[in-house]
């Protein structure tokens, strides 16, 4: 003897009302599967440490007492970006155009 698909139904809401857990008699894809998981973020970020002072910070402290810091990664990478524009193999330039009309950005 099989019991009404009815009476299931009745018995499945029960259920879920009970346990807190989503009634779903026709099994369509919800999403709740990836919504009851812990979030990755706060992981993720504790994973890499901190930052704690850079270069720049320091050029910025020591600048008003005419200190100079020097920053040699970022020399090599201004060498870097001006040996490609000699090649002309540097970044295009901007439209001069879209920048003064203050048209709307892509994204």
């Amino acid at each position: 003897m099989s019991v009404p698909r009815a009476r299931m139904l009745q018995l499945m809401k029960a259920q879920c009302q009970l346990f807190s857990t989503t009634f779903n008699p026709d099994g369509v894809r919800t999403g709740n599967k990836i919504l009851r998981q812990r979030l990755r973020g706060p992981a993720l970020a504790a994973y890499y440490p901190r930052k704690l002072v850079t270069i720049r910070d320091l050029q910025k402290e020591f600048a008003s007492l005419d200190l100079f810091v020097e920053d040699e990664a970022d020399e090599d990478r201004l060498e870097h970006i001006a040996a490609l524009k000699a090649r002309g193999k540097g970044a295009p330039k901007k439209k001069k155009e879209a920048a003064q009309k203050g048209g709307p950005r892509k994204k």
